[in-house]
């Protein structure tokens, strides 16, 4: 992948990455794709995945919580539950 596109491709909002890889699913379910278009979206929606990854996880990261201790409240960092 050249610098130009990895850098567009960060460029990218997690919304912007989430709807064009939604608009690939769609295209592979069909059906209707050749098989060199299959595996080129199935590429791009690898790496449109591991973005959206990396900017949940950066959000995660910046979000904290606010706890009340002894009367007082006092920021703590998120920590999601396990499932």
């Amino acid at each position: 992948m050249t610098d130009t596109k990895a850098a567009a491709e960060q460029e990218l909002s997690f919304e912007q990455a989430l709807a064009r890889l939604e608009t690939i699913v769609k295209a592979m379910e069909s059906g209707d794709l050749a098989l060199e278009q299959a595996i080129s979206e199935f590429q791009e929606g690898m790496q449109l995945a591991r973005i959206c990854r990396e900017k949940l996880d950066q959000a995660e990261q910046k979000i904290e919580m606010l706890v009340s201790e002894a009367g007082a409240l006092t920021k703590k960092p998120f920590q999601a539950e396990e499932s």
